[in-house]
């Protein structure tokens, strides 16, 4: 078997987000959002520095954080987790297992953790598709982040 690397542009719906164990169902599109916590500094600038040296504030990261929406449409014949599932998983308060990978690749998830369910929404338009989005906040640091998985090696 021969190895290549992928190349050109990543198609979006070789990204995947699964939700309790099962990929997210009819869905349409997911974002994932890495965020850092900072503090400003404003210090003093040493004596032997200009007067406009103390105008400009050093920055570090005190804390990180990620979240992840998700939007879908409604599908009676679901079999990934859908919306039926999703509100079932809400509905139990509890933390629930995520992982974002590429697809053929869920033994090596980019990003696997627990997330808390922060909202459910499902729009039900007259004449039009039902749709449904979610967002989840990370519960704690995630078990695996990985920037090495996302853009894996192709097995032919």
């Amino acid at each position: 078997m021969a190895t290549t690397a992928k190349s050109g542009y990543c198609n979006g719906s070789d990204m995947l987000l699964y939700v309790g164990g099962k990929a997210v169902g009819s869905c349409t599109s997911h974002t994932s959002t890495f965020n850092s916590e900072t503090k400003e500094r404003a210090v003093k600038p040493v004596a032997s520095a200009g007067m406009s040296s103390g105008l400009w504030k050093k920055k570090g990261v005190v804390g990180l954080s990620y979240a992840i929406s998700a939007e879908g449409l409604v599908f009676y014949d679901e079999t990934e987790c859908g919306f039926k599932s999703l509100f079932a998983l809400w509905k139990a308060g509890k933390s629930v297992e995520i992982k974002c990978m590429e697809r053929d690749n869920s033994d090596k998830p980019y990003l696997a953790g627990k997330c808390v369910i922060t909202s459910l929404e499902r729009t039900d338009p007259a004449q039009d598709d039902s749709t449904y989005s979610i967002s989840l906040d990370n519960d704690g640091e995630p078990e695996v982040l990985d920037e090495t998985a996302i853009t894996e090696n192709v097995t032919e």
